[in-house]
């Protein structure tokens, strides 16, 4: 039966003229289209449902932590105190000294601008000191040996207290604690001023390389980074004011400049009659 309905339908097939054909193909074709801007139609409005909904609950959570915070003011004013110290007491001291100190740093970070070579070397100089992480164990060692303490007793109590095996003598013709020359070749080597003659004596670890050599190639990716074109730099001359009159300057450009660029040439040139 199946076989019948095909053979029937290759013979009509088989009759249909070449105008018939293009109409069943143009007939074929319009409903491809509307189904295709259908399907574009359905697409865009699922979109804009989803924009929707995620700026309305965006919205609702500003309304909700605006309301939190209203209530919040109404019901401390109900019991008379007051809502900024109520929060403050949140905080620890250190903890508002850290946010206080850190506030003070980005309000002197905040100049971009360049003053001097001082000023922008000074600035350099700051921002790798953020990248330092002390070597504290190395610090005690070398504050144990100028103290004449035992070697451990700062990195584990913290205590200065001087040990049975103190770098020290004692004179007894000046009744008075004279430091070995030990203790005075560590003090010197611990606390150093310009007048020192110890230098080139310091022997960096393998980590401390490691983290010079990576502060090396940092910086040096950043440099090739670092562009100092600026926007609309392509443009050549500035002809705007702001960002309003540029667009209505290209736009004007974009339709005039065929016919006015010989006439600018030839003022810029000073041959314009």
């Amino acid at each position: 039966m199946a076989s019948d309905s095909g053979e029937e339908r290759t013979a009509e097939e088989g009759t249909m003229t070449i105008d018939e054909r293009k109409a069943k193909m143009e007939q074929l074709r319009a409903k491809m289209r509307s189904t295709t801007k259908a399907n574009r139609a359905s697409l865009i409005e699922e979109a804009s449902k989803a924009k929707m909904t995620a700026r309305d609950n965006a919205r609702l959570e500003r309304q909700r932590k605006l309301a939190e915070v209203l209530r919040t003011q109404a019901e401390a004013e109900d019991r008379g105190e007051d809502v900024e110290r109520q929060k403050n007491w949140e905080w620890t001291i250190e903890e508002n000294d850290n946010w206080e100190k850190k506030n003070a740093r980005k309000a002197r970070r905040a100049d971009y601008e360049f003053h001097d070579d001082v000023h922008a070397a000074r600035r350099r100089y700051k921002k790798d000191l953020d990248l330092i992480k002390p070597d504290l164990v190395a610090y005690n060692r070398q504050k144990e040996a100028v103290l004449g303490l035992a070697p451990g007793s700062l990195s584990k109590s913290g205590s200065s207290t001087p040990s049975s095996s103190a770098l020290t003598t004692f004179d007894p013709s000046g009744g008075q604690v004279v430091p070995s020359p030990e203790q005075r070749m560590a003090a010197e080597s611990f606390y150093r001023d310009a007048n020192t003659l110890l230098y080139a004596d310091n022997k960096p670890t393998e980590d401390a390389i490691d983290r010079v050599v990576g502060k090396i190639n940092r910086d040096i990716d950043k440099k090739g980074k670092f562009s100092r074109k600026r926007l609309n730099e392509d443009e050549g001359d500035i002809t705007y004011i702001n960002e309003r009159n540029r667009v209505f300057n290209k736009k004007i450009a974009r339709y005039y400049d065929k016919y006015t660029s010989e006439i600018r040439a030839s003022f810029e040139r000073g041959t314009a009659l």
